[in-house]
């Protein structure tokens, strides 16, 4: 069995630029965070990560994840285990 030796998706999360983490205000007072910075292509798999760690809903659009509630706190160790660098996330 021939195994795959590609990291292209190590270095591609590696190389990022910077993540952006905030939180808003929405209708009725609503929270929502939003990640910005993580490459269009691992954007809904990124989304559907994030979703099942936080136990949140959420949606992935125009280079964005907008998930429901404040996650901020959470939100950098997750990114971590996902395998972003430390250095390249940024939370507001």
């Amino acid at each position: 069995m021939i195994m795959d030796l590609c990291v292209c998706e190590i270095l591609d999360k590696e190389e990022a630029t910077k993540i952006r983490v905030y939180s808003i205000k929405k209708k009725f007072k609503k929270y929502v965070t939003v990640v910005e910075g993580i490459d269009k292509k691992n954007l809904d798999e990124a989304a559907k990560d994030l979703k099942h760690a936080l136990a949140c809903g959420g949606t992935a659009k125009d280079g964005q994840i907008v998930l429901q509630g404040d996650h901020k706190k959470k939100m950098k160790a997750i990114l971590v285990k996902m395998g972003y660098s430390q250095d390249s996330i940024e939370v507001e």
